[in-house]
């Protein structure tokens, strides 16, 4: 029960947490003098533009976030650290306190994995790629080497919140407990998709395309936090691209 309590508690601090991320991530990069890195790091001329696998998931997207990095290594070593992503695997390859609720099993505290976990390989469209126990992106897009796209939405996020919610008190109630827990799921309708593409470079290396596209149904005004959203994207998926760099490259060495 204890185990489950903390799970539910994780979730909702994680759930915090990317909200924070999000709402103060403009103060953020500028506290860490990002303003100038944000208009430019990463960015692919018409990125936007140019089609990336998964972009027909979300049709009608707010946000468009698409960046690159090129990698020192052929994209079958690139892709394995991209195929154990997620809690309990190989966790995110960003900043340390997105993986401190989640570490993977076995791994140092507030770290994700520095290798390759056989174990966590055979991921395949439909399956889970957790943010949390029993929830997370589904995997609508695996093409080993070549591309994964994840997928959320506000009532795939809802139903998973509420059976984790429901474990927690079957357990409560099995040990006696009388104690129900409510996690409020208030939010507007939503939709996630998140893209990485794969594109080999002469010289055995590779170029990591990563897109973020979300529509989100707010009023006109509540989207005005749209320039803060995509500063809070940029300082996460900034820090994740670097962390799949190098640890892809330090595997091809």
């Amino acid at each position: 029960m204890f185990r489950l309590v903390t799970f539910v508690f994780k979730t909702i601090f994680l759930i915090k947490l990317m909200s924070l991320a999000f709402s103060v991530g403009m103060g953020a990069a500028y506290l860490l003098q990002l303003r100038q890195q944000y208009q430019s790091w990463g960015l692919v001329d018409g990125g936007n533009e140019r089609g990336v696998p998964g972009d027909g998931l979300v049709a009608e997207p707010e946000l468009v976030e698409t960046r690159a990095i090129d990698i020192d290594a052929p994209p079958d070593q690139v892709w394995p650290w991209l195929a154990q992503l997620g809690y309990g695997r190989g966790g995110w390859y960003s900043y340390p306190v997105l993986d401190r609720p989640w570490n993977p099993e076995g791994g140092p505290q507030s770290a994700s994995a520095e290798e390759i976990r056989s174990e966590y390989q055979d991921l395949a469209e439909g399956d889970l790629v957790p943010t949390h126990p029993q929830g997370g992106f589904e995997a609508r897009m695996v093409e080993p080497n070549e591309a994964l796209v994840l997928y959320l939405d506000d009532v795939m996020f809802r139903e998973q919140i509420g059976a984790l919610a429901a474990d927690v008190n079957d357990a409560v109630e099995e040990r006696g407990g009388d104690v129900e827990l409510d996690i409020d799921t208030a939010m507007p309708p939503y939709q996630v998709s998140w893209a990485f593409e794969l594109q080999p470079l002469p010289g055995e290396r590779t170029r990591l395309v990563e897109r973020l596209r979300a529509h989100v149904e707010v009023t006109e005004k509540q989207w005005k936090v749209k320039p803060a959203l995509s500063m809070g994207v940029f300082v996460l998926l900034r820090s994740q691209l670097q962390g799949i760099k190098r640890r892809a490259e330090g595997d091809a060495g």
